[in-house]
């Protein structure tokens, strides 16, 4: 009886972490054999994004891990801040620590901002606001996550891909809500990227009630709807002024020879790294065929 009792936990807790049993189809990874180099995810909230990325880390450390002749790989957690990394990618509750069983989970080092795994594996957490603190190290893979929220993204994401050295084909998983930035949307477009998209809708199953019937409701249909919950790159922006098909329609190859120029600044109230951005818009004005127009 205690023997049975016994292998019925050991079975219980074995189907608890497979992962391959459990994930939706858009939270697999692509085929290994497909030429990619970065699985980007982009999903609503709530759409199961974390858990995501921290099975495919989960499961790239059991692959090289079982190449004995491997040396234990070295892994990136880049987030938009340190302590969204260990809060969210490490200790929250679909983070690498969440995801493991008892015997192999691994082991944070708060002084090192380290995670280490029984088999030796290690990750170290970044952040977004601090983009030089990636010179110097080389991982096998990495893990990004929230990308279009990074404070400074682009000095971020380069010292990131100068770091991805080791092995013989390093990858990265980057998971985000998508926010129209520049780096997304060459992310996006880039060869070597496999897109995969999810919603809030996708997980309903293990999200609150209350987030649909009240939350939910209350952004359905509109633009940051279909942002945060459907996980689209929304570039128009609600009550805008231009729109970006109005500048498209509008723009010329070349200036005309102006009369006048006018240079308008609106500079931010406040100085120093957190001081908002500074606008600046630059008229002209000309005679075309009498008329007077503005550029």
């Amino acid at each position: 009886m205690i023997l049975r009792e016994a292998m019925r936990m050991i079975a219980k807790e074995a189907a608890r972490y497979d992962w391959i049993s459990q994930a939706r189809p858009e939270q697999l990874p692509p085929a290994d054999d497909q030429p990619w180099t970065t699985w980007l995810v982009l999903g609503g909230r709530g759409a199961g994004k974390t858990r995501t990325g921290a099975e495919w880390v989960r499961a790239a450390i059991g692959k090289i891990a079982a190449l004995t002749e491997r040396k234990p790989p070295r892994i990136a957690l880049v987030a938009e801040t340190y302590s969204d990394a260990r809060e969210v990618m490490i200790e929250g509750p679909s983070g690498l620590r969440a995801v493991e069983p008892a015997a192999t989970r691994p082991t944070y080092v708060a002084s090192r901002r380290m995670l280490e795994w029984p088999n030796g594996a290690s990750a170290y957490c970044f952040s977004s606001e601090d983009p030089d603190g990636l010179r110097g190290y080389q991982f096998d893979f990495a893990w990004s996550d929230e990308l279009a929220k990074w404070r400074y993204p682009d000095e971020t994401w380069s010292n990131l891909q100068l770091a991805l050295r080791l092995g013989d084909a390093p990858r990265q998983v980057v998971t985000t809500t998508p926010r129209p930035t520049a780096l997304l949307k060459r992310l996006v477009a880039a060869e070597t990227t496999a897109l995969t998209r999810t919603s809030s809708y996708d997980n309903a199953e293990n999200l609150a009630e209350t987030f649909f019937s009240e939350i939910v409701r209350a952004y359905e249909g509109t633009a940051l709807g279909r942002q945060e919950l459907n996980g689209e790159i929304i570039d128009a922006v609600a009550g805008a002024l231009w729109s970006h098909n109005l500048i498209e329609t509008a723009r010329i190859s070349a200036a005309p020879a102006l009369d006048r120029i006018v240079v308008a600044v609106d500079p931010p109230a406040t100085a120093g790294p957190d001081a908002d951005e500074c606008g600046i818009v630059v008229a002209g004005a000309t005679q075309i065929n009498g008329a007077a127009t503005g550029f």
